[in-house]
This record gives C-alpha cells, sequence and structure tokens, in this order.
C-alpha cells in the first residue's frame, strides 16, 4: 500500500485514533481464530479490545448497553458463521439502541447474499475471513470518514432543557428562548416538546389545534423527508416552529435511542438551533438525547428538595460518562434575598450557576395565557434577561468579531512571544 496507510486516514477520520485514546471493540461470538488475530491487533495498533461474548443472546437485558457495555464500544464485531438469524437479530438491536456503535458482520462467506442480509441488519462493514489488520483498519477508516462528513454537515446546536423537579419552569424559558432567537436574531429554531403526555410548549405559543406529534414523528423515521416534517412542524408567529408532545394521555411507546438519534440527525441538517424540552427523570431516549446535544441545562429553583435532585442528576450524568463541560445550571424565578444564597447553592451543587432568571412569576403567566412571548413580555425585567441569554447563545458574529477571530488564528502559536 502506498500514500496514506490505513492508520493514517484513521488519525484524519471521525475518531480520534491515537495511543491516548484507543479505539474500542467487542467481539460477538467470535470464533477462537479470529480473536487471537484481533489480540495481535490490539498490540500492534491503537486497539482496545472491550468484550469479548460468546453468545448471541441480548434479550435477557432491559438495555444493549448493559450487554455490550457503557459507555458503547466504538466497533462490535458479530460473527454471522454461528447462527447467521441470531446475528442479523443481534446487529439490528445494536445499531437500533446503540447508533454510535459501528457494526461489523464477520464470516467466511463472501456470496453477495449474505453480505446484503448482513448490510441489511444494520452493518456497516462486511469482513471475510480470516480478516487481516489492513481489511480492518480500512473499515474503521470507511466508517470514520463517513461519520466525519455528516457531522460537518450537520447545522443546529441542539440545547436541551431538563427540570430538576417538576414546575421548574422549563417549558416557559424554552418557549421564550425559542421565540427570541427567532425573532430577534433571525435564527432558524425548532422547538421539540419531549414530554410523552400533556406536553405544554404549544399550549405556551398559542397553538392549539394540531394533528400529530413528536413521538409518531419518532416511529416514521424510516420514511422521514422534508415533506413528512412539515406535516408535524406547527409555526409560531415569532417565526420559531415547534413539533409538539401528545396533548392526552397515550399508550406507552417502545421508543429506541436509535429513533431519537436518527430523527435529530435529520432535523440538525433543517435549522441552526433545535431548543428540546425534557421532562424530569432520566430515561434512555432523554439520556440519548443528553449524549448527543451540545448543550444540556438543569433548571431549578432555590428550593432544597429541586437541588438536591441537581445533585443527583449530574452525579448519575457523571456515572453515564457525559462531559461535566456539558452540564450547566439555571436558577429559575431568582430572588436577590432569597431564604438560600446564590453561594449557598454553588456549595451544594459544586458548580457555579450558568445564569439566573428574575422572579416575575405574574408576568410570566399573563404572556403563557396571551400566546406571544415575545410581544408580552417586551418590557419585562424577564425577558430582557432572556434576550441577554439569547444573544450569548444566537447572535450572529460581526464583520470585526470575524476579523479578530482570523488574527488570533494568524498568530497562533508565535503569540505566545508577544505576551
Amino acid at each position: 500500500m502506498t500514500g496514506m496507510t490505513a492508520k493514517d486516514r484513521l488519525n484524519a477520520s471521525a475518531w480520534d485514533f491515537s495511543p491516548n485514546e484507543p479505539l474500542s471493540l467487542v467481539g460477538i461470538c467470535l470464533d477462537n481464530a479470529t480473536m487471537q488475530l484481533l489480540r495481535a491487533f490490539a498490540e500492534s495498533a491503537s486497539f482496545r479490545i472491550q468484550k469479548q461474548l460468546g453468545n448471541y443472546r441480548v434479550e435477557d437485558h432491559d438495555s444493549v448497553f448493559e450487554w455490550i457495555g457503557d459507555p458503547p464500544p466504538n466497533v462490535c464485531l458479530v460473527d454471522f458463521d454461528q447462527d447467521r438469524r441470531s446475528a442479523a437479530m443481534v446487529a439490528e438491536r445494536i445499531h437500533s439502541e446503540s447508533p454510535e456503535t459501528a457494526v461489523f458482520a464477520v464470516s467466511a462467506q463472501s456470496q453477495p447474499d449474505a453480505i446484503i442480509q448482513a448490510m441489511r441488519s444494520g452493518c456497516s462493514e462486511y469482513l471475510v475471513k480470516p480478516i487481516d489488520q489492513e481489511q480492518l483498519l480500512n473499515a474503521v477508516a470507511r466508517i470514520g470518514g463517513r461519520r466525519k462528513e455528516k457531522k460537518e454537515h450537520h447545522n443546529a446546536r441542539v440545547l436541551t432543557f431538563i427540570g430538576a423537579k417538576g414546575g421548574s419552569g422549563v417549558t416557559t424559558l424554552v418557549t421564550q428562548l425559542g421565540a427570541l432567537l427567532a425573532s430577534s436574531y433571525s435564527r432558524k429554531s425548532l422547538i421539540v416538546d419531549l414530554h410523552p403526555d400533556f406536553g405544554d410548549a404549544a399550549l405556551y405559543l398559542g397553538l392549539t389545534k394540531y394533528r400529530y406529534h413528536f413521538f409518531e414523528l419518532l416511529e416514521n423515521t424510516e420514511r422521514l423527508d422534508a415533506e413528512l416534517l412539515q406535516s408535524f412542524v406547527m409555526n409560531h408567529a415569532s417565526g420559531v416552529d415547534v413539533i409538539p408532545a401528545p396533548a392526552a394521555i397515550e399508550p406507552a411507546r417502545n421508543v429506541t435511542p436509535g429513533a431519537v438519534a436518527r430523527t435529530f440527525d435529520f432535523l440538525r441538517l433543517r435549522y441552526e438551533f433545535i431548543l428540546v424540552d425534557v421532562p424530569p427523570g432520566l430515561n434512555e431516549e432523554n439520556l440519548e438525547l443528553i449524549r448527543q446535544c451540545d448543550q444540556l441545562y438543569i433548571v431549578t429553583v432555590a428550593e432544597v428538595s429541586a437541588l438536591r435532585n441537581v445533585v443527583r442528576q449530574v452525579e448519575y450524568l457523571t456515572r453515564k460518562h457525559i462531559p461535566q463541560e456539558k452540564i450547566r445550571v439555571v436558577l429559575n424565578r431568582h430572588q436577590k434575598r432569597g431564604l438560600i444564597t446564590d453561594e449557598q447553592i454553588e456549595k451544594v451543587i459544586q458548580q457555579k450557576i450558568f445564569w439566573k432568571v428574575p422572579n416575575q412569576y405574574v408576568q410570566v403567566l399573563k404572556t403563557i395565557s396571551g400566546g406571544n412571548p415575545v410581544g408580552n413580555l417586551s418590557s419585562s425585567e424577564v425577558t430582557r434577561n432572556l434576550a441577554g441569554w439569547a444573544e450569548a447563545v444566537g447572535r450572529k458574529p460581526t464583520p470585526a468579531d470575524e476579523q479578530r477571530d482570523k488574527k488570533k488564528q494568524s498568530r497562533g502559536i508565535l503569540g505566545l512571544w508577544s505576551r
């Protein structure tokens, strides 16, 4: 092989293929010869065998992550020779519930029908035995390149909002910020209401007549296109779009994390900002969304029970390997002379409060009743406060900002000498 090697391409791919962060692999029902080859590869390349699983059964586990590991591996290699039907079922489930994990089929068969079956079950690569290191490196490089290209084409920043407890004011903040981003900063913005029942985001914007909700969209990811999306989207006068939650109690739906990931991948291509109103609690679909979002805002109030829940949520998310810098705490209904001081709150939550929204409960109720967050509160302290937040998030860089950034980049490391 001449020119750039497969390992060189890995270094430039979406995965940081380096000795400091080795690529994690899980082998499922791999034969002894293939496992020996993988162990040899691991010694000579930046591979780490996370697990070796000797059966195809995952149905006994509540979550696929309990089986393949949490955080999930970068790659699962599934042997299709022992039981092709079971292997296909396992590949399909991993692809659905852990979309960030690439699934590679491994088999001694190279007939087109066998390859097509594996690809239809969610495998992104098909490795023919006996696999060699170059074959595996090339497969990983292709996947990394596709993900890098996909990521570069995603435009929207996904901002997820979750309350420390019910009644923290999450929906109010989401609807007002979304309306401000759209009206004041001309940002193409979307609000997604992820409450399984009785979502209020559309109601707070005065949008009460709709046929479909977000969970029905999740059930149609395989045929998702621009035309289908428009039948779910509601348009507010401020310019913000909304995909509502169910307006009533509905039967529980089997929503997979993979469906959530695919839907938001699609939405990212069509918006600049996506604000997600998430109900309190951390289930699998919420956790998958938090993994994918750019920023998570935990909204709390200055109450002992709410602050205790903030601590619990942060601890749980840390155990699930959510980066600390992604999590920010917003203090709603802030009072300068509250019973619990800001210093006491920051000591309890062990981080700085990111944003403090003043307590103007009566005025906020008026805007909810009117369905016009921008107009009804245009002169209030709370809207001025949220306008500052929206500006920090959504203000487009001016030519002066861009020129300053170019100067910083051009100085590079030589700028250190002028300090």
